[in-house]
């Protein structure tokens, strides 16, 4: 049988339809709108990280221009229509998949309990009794609020005291949710009084989750091979998504297909049987800056083989040994990435300190001057009067 084959211009289409980077970024940004933009992301990564802008604001942002933070926040902590759980990392979620989190929670407290006695300090088990009744009788807490005659670690962000790991356990496991953030640091509740009930109560059993996952990614990257669908969510095993892919090819559900990457090479693939059948999408021509963490580059090795991109973050890059810098955003322009850039908002300014255009991107008047109508944006967005070029900003490739 014929294997139909996705060139790699289809393919990029396809992807960055998919990812919602197709269309120029109008629309208001907030409310149902941009529920709309998470639903069909699926989730998006939170990031505490704010050189310019914190992660999950500039992904939004890139899809719509007129996004502001605070409107992310109604939807999570005042309207309830997403929650914060993890992924493959922690991330703001649809409130209608809350319940195919259940097996997430049941996963990772098996996970846990068996890792993070010997990976952690202390034994956190013996604590998470008491920190569920500290939540309950006391109500929503800090990780600074449990814990205070233990000793606190000088290790870095890992090296918790066992009330604090108790906790993460308890919001990993799902008997406590994230009620808000101060600032960036989380405010635990008991789930039941965060998540509303008709998602709190309702329940799907281990298989009807696992459909709805392999389902749902391959939904959102248009095409993927059973390890692209796993790691999707990061909820269901290989061997689960491997074995979703045959009985559903065997159904007629999903066909074969070969996808053309940007060096000519074919990767089989699974995708819906209409994806031949439908117009490839229009991409726009639009520059725009993205996130390190965009879900169009979250599987790097993906990003590289459709768009010859390669990209990794530096921050924990010895300064004398980095490439680019320590946090170097990605650009993009229509289906094409042409580059990455050093910035940084300081002193109410954006300092623009290099950018690095790919192999093969000419940067003419009319590409410099996209790019530099862009950072104004950006610079608005982020609340900088205005932006400042190093002398040496615009670096050949």
């Amino acid at each position: 049988m014929n294997v139909p084959v996705l060139s790699n211009a289809q393919a990029r289409h396809v992807f960055l339809a998919r990812h919602s980077l197709a269309d120029r970024p109008s629309g208001p940004g907030k409310g149902a709108d941009l529920k709309a933009v998470i639903d069909h992301l699926g989730f998006v990564q939170l990031d505490s990280v704010n050189t310019f802008a914190r992660a999950h604001d500039l992904i939004l942002w890139s899809r719509r221009e007129q996004y502001r933070p605070k409107a992310l926040q109604h939807l999570l902590h005042r309207d309830r229509r997403l929650f914060e759980h993890w992924t493959h990392d922690a991330a703001t979620i649809p409130i209608e998949s809350f319940p195919h989190w259940r097996l997430r929670f049941e996963r990772d407290a098996v996970r846990m309990e068996q890792r993070w006695k010997e990976w952690r300090r202390g034994d956190f088990t013996a604590k998470i009794d008491a920190v569920l009744r500290r939540i309950s009788d006391e109500g929503a807490c800090t990780s600074g609020d449990v814990g205070a005659d233990e000793t606190r670690g000088k290790g870095g962000w890992w090296d918790w005291h066992p009330s604090k790991t108790a906790l993460e356990y308890l919001w990993r496991s799902g008997q406590v949710s994230v009620v808000r953030r101060e600032g960036f640091t989380k405010v635990y509740d008991l789930t039941e009084r965060v998540i509303p009930p008709e998602y709190l109560n309702a329940r799907h059993h281990p298989a009807e989750t696992i459909d709805w996952c392999c389902a749902g990614a391959l939904d959102r990257l248009g095409f993927a091979t059973s390890g692209e669908l796993a790691v999707f969510w990061d909820h269901v095993t290989p061997a689960e998504a491997k074995e979703w892919c045959a009985k559903a090819q065997a159904e007629g559900r999903i066909m074969a297909v070969d996808v053309e990457g940007v060096d000519g090479k074919l990767r089989r693939s699974f995708a819906w049987p209409d994806l031949m059948d439908n117009p490839v999408p229009e991409v726009a021509g639009r520059l725009r800056l993205l996130s390190p963490f965009d879900p169009a580059l979250r599987d790097r090795k993906r990003a590289e083989r459709l768009f010859g991109f390669h990209y990794r973050i530096e921050i924990f890059v010895p300064a004398p040994k980095r490439k680019y810098g320590y946090y170097v955003f990605p650009v993009i322009e229509g289906a094409r990435m042409i580059g990455r850039i050093d910035m940084k908002r300081e002193d109410g300014r954006l300092e623009v300190r290099a950018f690095w255009p790919e192999p093969g991107v000419r940067m003419g008047t009319g590409r410099q001057r996209a790019l530099e109508t862009e950072l104004d944006r950006a610079a608005h967005f982020g609340g900088c009067d205005e932006v400042i070029y190093a002398a040496d900003w615009l670096r050949s490739n």
